[in-house]
């Protein structure tokens, strides 16, 4: 007879993994040096397992990663990722694909980066559209998309709602460092929230808005202002917890609200930047 028997979310997974493993709860009672009540408890929701456990459990069912994540978050605790090098050999194929996309994208602006923000790609578009707002010297320098956002010269003329959005910014990486007492994530939060334009109650003001992965960008091209869509798109792994799978990787693209705005030739063999690699 089927067990409809509800049981939470970390009961739900351990029954899941023994069942793929195929063994009883005596069976990682005994791989644990624990007792199959205690398995069944938490299973059932009567306990609660320590970090500890959670860890044993999955060294115990071979479990990878994403799956060990999975586990983690199920029993309430953060997940332990490893900052993944985007430029190691294994990741060839990864750099390949999002090449392929960046240029897919021309001429819209777009460049890719990871949980930190650093911009580790950019295509041509968002060199010749940059090349137009900030000088090419300056343009070399950029390597972090907050710092790049956040240092702008005129920013506060640039992005509707621009404190809102810097401070719905500011809350996601606190949200970040709340949840993993990352380091980076907290040494993020105090570099950018020294800059002039970071709002002084950035906290109370994102505790109003709702986040966003996009947000409307007003910038004024040669003296005509113009409005556009920055979109950001996650590319990880699949499941629940994508967004805490190394390496964490977005494509942030940049979309005219005028369809008819010309972004020119994208195609311009003078461009050059150390981050467009075609």
């Amino acid at each position: 007879m089927k067990d409809n028997t509800p049981r939470p979310v970390f009961g739900r997974f351990l029954k899941f993994w023994r069942g793929v493993h195929q063994l009883s709860q005596e069976d990682l009672a005994d791989r644990l040096n624990s007792s199959p009540r205690h398995i069944s408890r938490l299973e059932n929701g009567n306990s609660r397992p320590s970090e500890t456990m959670v860890l044993d459990i999955a060294r115990a069912l071979s479990l990878g990663r994403r799956d060990l994540t999975h586990l983690l978050i199920a029993a309430g605790f953060a997940p332990r990722e490893e900052r993944v090098d985007f430029n190691a050999p294994e990741l060839k194929w990864l750099r390949k694909a999002l090449l392929m996309n960046l240029r897919a994208l021309d001429p819209f602006p777009a460049s890719v980066i990871d949980s930190s923000t650093n911009i580790l790609m950019v295509n041509r578009g968002w060199v010749r559209f940059y090349s137009r707002i900030v000088s090419a010297e300056a343009l070399t320098s950029v390597t972090n998309f907050y710092d790049f956002i956040f240092s702008h010269s005129g920013a506060g003329n640039i992005v509707s709602d621009w404190p809102d959005t810097l401070s719905a910014i500011l809350m996601s990486i606190q949200q970040t460092a709340l949840f993993t007492g990352d380091e980076t994530a907290l040494n993020t939060i105090e570099r950018l929230q020294a800059y002039p334009s970071a709002p002084a109650d950035w906290r109370q003001r994102a505790a109003r808005t709702e986040p966003m992965a996009s947000f409307r960008v007003q910038l004024d091209i040669e003296g005509e202002l113009k409005r556009f869509f920055s979109v950001g798109t996650m590319v990880g792994a699949l499941g629940p917890t994508a967004f805490a799978s190394e390496p964490q990787l977005s494509i942030v693209t940049l979309y005219p609200e005028d369809e008819a705005y010309d972004f020119g030739d994208s195609l311009d063999h003078d461009l050059e930047h150390p981050l467009l690699f075609y």
